[in-house]
């Protein structure tokens, strides 16, 4: 038996959370932290663990173009992991109340674990993540998403993590650093600015509604058929899959961009800065060096570098109504570090310092209605990954337009319905990560 706890105890919890957290956090010169560039230009730790800063170089052919920067090297997969339970019928999930250092807000809404290897595997000498033996021996449960999806291609060479939620019937320890909630709360919680961190958004975002049972709906607090918008759900979706793939395959086939990993005191438009590592003139992010104490982690203080954000990114997803079904605007895109060169993302996908005037009639045409409220269905600051991102903040903005605004697609844009984004979201790499957090929000 478990009682639901109101909207209001939650934020009262992690609010209490916060006041009573110790939390230190300084930027350090990169002499001062047991970090270090390396004679081959690579940042890295004295143990050579964790993770490493290396430079990529894009060569595009096509555009006459060549790009640069820092990217993060994690050749690890790890855990992002929810245990969820049903209670009296009302499926409940295991959420924790977890402060990374990058965050800008300390204490966010996180999965029941997210976890590196390294982590679980204790090489950072740490105590082993809460919770990780439900995730390790998940052949014992039932698991109701099990799929490795990619992060952030622009910062990351390849990474990605295992989303897995997995179902208990047992009995479980509630440490104080976790809370059951159910969907419909998190899916509340979203609307607050940076409260419900990307790992717990990318999870839930895999959970195959389509696929469901309607007592598994129901469970999970999923509406009743007879309640669900008929143009959100129907729509076979495989004709749009086909045409969707036709257009991956050719530009993985067809691609000459070529990518070269290369020493960071190689790169022409990145230099020391003080104690940041950054570009010349302006670019999205930077590297920076912090010293860390937070209680209640595995390791309660060490140092390590992460990339700060500069400025705001937006993440806009287009949607309309036709013939009675929602149908969204998704677009195909190549970004530095992409495990396999291109992936869908939401129609809107821009760094902070973007130029207006270098955009395209469709980017256009959102930041018009957008500035102006028109078709704005939902709108809200939420963070990206605290772990690695110094108060990085992105706008996640759904917006509806009618389809007659769009007056033509470029090749690489598509309308799909719902359906086939689902079905696409099953496969590994195949929606980004923007795309999968801003699907995350829509209501059940």
């Amino acid at each position: 038996m478990y009682i639901l706890k109101s909207k209001e105890e939650i934020l009262s919890w992690v609010e209490e959370k916060n006041k009573n957290l110790k939390v230190v956090i300084n930027k350090k010169n990169i002499l001062e932290t047991n970090w270090f560039l390396d004679e081959d230009g690579v940042i890295r730790n004295k143990d050579n663990t964790f993770f490493q800063i290396k430079g990529i170089k894009r060569y595009n052919y096509s555009n006459n173009i060549i790009e640069e920067q820092p990217i993060l090297i994690q050749d690890e997969i790890g855990y992002l992991g929810i245990i969820c339970k049903e209670f009296n019928g009302i499926m409940f999930f295991l959420m924790q109340a977890k402060i990374e250092p990058g965050n800008v807000n300390k204490i966010q809404i996180s999965p029941t674990i997210q976890a590196t290897k390294s982590n679980f595997t204790q090489k950072h000498g740490g105590k082993k993540p809460a919770y990780i033996e439900y995730f390790l021996n998940s052949d014992r449960y039932k698991v109701l998403v099990d799929q490795i999806q990619s992060e952030q291609s622009s910062r990351f060479l390849g990474k990605r993590n295992r989303n897995i939620i997995v179902s208990v019937d047992e009995d479980i320890e509630v440490l104080s650093s976790h809370m059951w909630m159910t969907l419909k709360q998190i899916k509340e919680l979203m609307k607050i600015d940076n409260l419900v961190n990307m790992d717990t958004r990318t999870v839930l975002s895999c959970i195959p509604y389509l696929s469901l049972t309607d007592d598994e709906k129901k469970s999970i607090g999923y509406p009743k058929s007879n309640e669900l918008k008929k143009s959100l759900y129907e729509g076979d979706g495989l004709n749009h899959i086909t045409q969707i793939y036709h257009y991956i395959n050719d530009y993985k086939m067809f691609d000459d961009d070529k990518k070269e990993i290369i020493s960071l005191n190689k790169m022409q438009n990145w230099k020391w800065k003080g104690d940041e590592f950054c570009h010349k003139d302006r670019y999205h992010f930077k590297v920076i060096f912090c010293e860390m104490e937070i209680e209640g982690r595995e390791v309660k203080k060490w140092t390590q570098p992460l990339f700060e954000a500069v400025g705001k990114a937006v993440f806009g997803l287009i949607t309309c109504i036709e013939d009675d079904m929602l149908k969204f605007l998704v677009k195909a895109v190549p970004e530095i570090g992409c495990f396999d060169k291109i992936e869908l993302a939401p129609t809107i996908q821009l760094e902070a310092g973007y130029e207006y005037d270098e955009l395209n009639y469709i980017d256009k045409l959102f930041f018009d209605r957008w500035k102006n409220k028109n078709g704005v269905i939902f709108d809200t600051i939420l963070s990206e990954e605290g772990g690695r991102f110094y108060h990085e903040q992105n706008h996640n903005v759904i917006l509806n337009v009618n389809k007659d605004d769009i007056r033509y697609l470029p090749d690489n844009y598509f309308w799909v319905d719902y359906k086939t984004l689902v079905e696409l979201i099953k496969i590994n790499n195949v929606l980004n990560i923007q795309l999968r957090n801003l699907l995350s929000v829509l209501e059940a």
